[in-house]
């Protein structure tokens, strides 16, 4: 078997650890290093600085960490592939080669374009979003690559097609060798979001040392098949707990589509290949679909939040009086909307006053920031002498924000062009996959029936599984997943969308799919709507439904006590 080719990341979203390139070049070898930097929030801060200034819709800290490392990079023979281009990957394309003329280096940049959709946003039926963008595919990467560009940058391509362009371009994979760009899409999915696969975010990181954990990386193989792993020596921990916890991650149905291939997260094996280290194999892969999403980012208005502390005895009562006190307040000029949310964290005889204290918390949007803005929070300070006893807020009055919605559209692949400019300026366009069988695999082995009949005992899910959650625009995503055949034969029994509306009572009258993955010993559930309209229009006390996965395994149920 020929060598793999080693794909290090060193972000998984903007803002994450500066220090990572550097960690992962001096770690020990790496081939090819990749940094994700969007998600639909970052495309929404990206718009808005490219309104202040056209120059700018990249992600500015992808070169205070090349500008450390540009020159180690070249010297060793590591090509940086990335997506922090965001929506201007010429405008970053042309700061990197500025960056490397004054540090005297000269490496080969090329950039794919194509997936801003803006100024075609009515044509196509989108509206007036301050961000279209379209998930382009893997394919500008690999050939941009396989033209010896040292760099590639890029606007919204998928995550996973970081990792999938070099593999493609190493091996030579043709565009409907699916089983093995499915194997790429897994290692590249697992990597994406940084040390989230190698032991941040765990639900089992009691039983570890975690300590920082150190980046990921994936191994991948000619036939498309990986080995996620980490570099000897650094913090956190590889197993298939955490390789099982990143696949679950932000997914919805069992057929991950994405615009290069459609990977069945149902036929997905995993096994231990040694201390920190995850083989990935047996991943089988169709065509994909005939269209492409298209992320769309819109101001949705302007929003504020009060907090008000209520401590001691009375809280329900203190909580009414503050409620209507400030409505009553706001009733000339009532906001479009007024959402207040209670928080018992309250103790009774508490030693301490922050434990003696519930947190009520009321948000409000409007069209107009003048409603929003101090109109509102002032309102909530002139309580101050005049309502419940103890009155107090947790911050100064403050104005409105404004804030995003994310929504999605798809439009056919062929009404997208994918264009690669390569380092002496020849454009390059990547044609859309022809007319292909579009049939399905079978579907997976069914979960195994659950047949135990033994005493059961009242205790937290979490003792038996593990869960990770996600947002994708206003819906949340719920993976769950046990160590044991027994104990995911007992938790897919168990563990139905009405079980999880029951344990997860926000999710009431919400649409809830869920989807079985056996061979991950895993279900994942889809919530409709739980985020409301997503980024940064939540008004939940977790907007991104990161934590839900550790609610739920927080909830007491009923389990065998022979999987205790």
């Amino acid at each position: 078997m020929s060598a793999p080719l080693r794909i290090a990341n060193v972000s998984g979203f903007y803002g994450d650890r500066a220090s990572a390139m550097r960690e992962m070049l001096d770690g020990g070898p790496v081939d090819v290093l990749t940094g994700d930097y969007l998600a639909e929030l970052t495309m929404l801060i990206l718009a808005r600085d490219r309104m202040k200034d056209p120059a700018t819709g990249y992600a500015k800290t992808f070169l205070r960490q090349l500008e450390h490392c540009l020159g180690t990079a070249l010297d060793r023979g590591v090509t940086v592939v990335t997506n922090a281009g965001g929506l201007n990957p010429a405008g970053l394309a042309q700061a990197l080669g500025a960056l490397a003329g004054r540090l005297g280096l000269s490496p080969r940049i090329a950039y794919v374009t194509g997936d801003d959709l803006l100024a075609r946003a009515d044509e196509l039926g989108f509206g007036t979003p301050l961000a279209a963008n379209a998930y382009l595919g893997a394919w500008g990467i690999a050939h941009a690559l396989r033209q010896g560009a040292d760099i590639v940058v890029t606007g919204r391509v998928t995550d996973a097609s970081l990792v999938v362009g070099p593999a493609a371009a190493h091996f030579g994979w043709a565009r409907d060798d699916f089983d093995a760009l499915a194997g790429a899409v897994a290692a590249g999915h697992v990597i994406e979001c940084g040390a989230q696969a190698t032991g941040g975010n765990y639900a089992f990181f009691t039983e570890h040392a975690i300590g920082l954990p150190g980046f990921p990386i994936a191994e991948v193989h000619a036939d498309g098949s990986s080995v996620i792993t980490k570099h000897p020596g650094t913090g956190g921990v590889v197993n298939l707990g955490t390789v099982t916890a990143q696949l679950l991650y932000e997914v919805d149905s069992p057929r991950y589509l994405g615009p290069d291939v459609t990977t069945r997260l149902d036929t997905i094996v995993l096994a231990e290949d040694g201390p920190d280290r995850v083989r990935i194999s047996g991943v089988r892969g169709q065509a994909p679909p005939s269209t492409l999403k298209v992320g769309l980012n819109s101001l949705g208005g302007f929003r504020n939040d009060v907090t008000f502390l209520i401590t001691g005895l009375d809280v329900e009562a203190k909580a009414a009086l503050a409620r209507a006190q400030l409505e009553a307040s706001l009733r000339r000029r009532p906001p479009a909307e007024l959402v207040w949310r209670l928080a018992r964290t309250d103790h009774a005889d508490a030693d301490g006053q922050e434990e003696a204290s519930a947190l009520l918390h009321a948000t409000v949007k409007d069209a107009d920031p003048s409603v929003a803005g101090r109109a509102f929070s002032g309102a909530a300070v002139e309580l101050a002498l005049s309502s419940y006893p103890g009155f107090t807020l947790l911050a100064p009055p403050g104005d409105a924000t404004p804030f995003g919605v994310f929504t999605s559209a798809a439009v056919p692949a062929e009404q997208v062009p994918h264009l690669v400019v390569l380092p002496d300026g020849t454009e390059h366009t990547i044609e859309p996959l022809g007319p292909s069988d579009r049939g399905g695999l079978a579907d997976a082995t069914p979960a195994p029936a659950w047949t135990g009949h033994g005493p059961t005992r009242r205790a937290p899910l979490g003792l038996v599984a593990g869960a990770r959650s996600g947002d994708k625009g206003g819906s949340a995503n719920i993976g769950v997943w046990a160590r044991s055949d027994a104990a995911y034969a007992w938790l897919a029994a168990t563990l139905t969308a009405d079980a999880l509306v029951k344990l997860l009572p926000e999710a009431a009258g919400l649409p809830v799919a869920r989807h079985l993955l056996p061979n991950l010993r895993a279900v994942n559930f889809v919530v409709d709507g739980l985020l409301g309209d997503g980024v940064s229009a939540g008004t939940r006390f977790d907007p991104q439904g990161k934590g839900l996965g550790e609610w739920l395994r927080s909830r007491f149920v009923d389990i065998p006590e022979e999987l205790l």
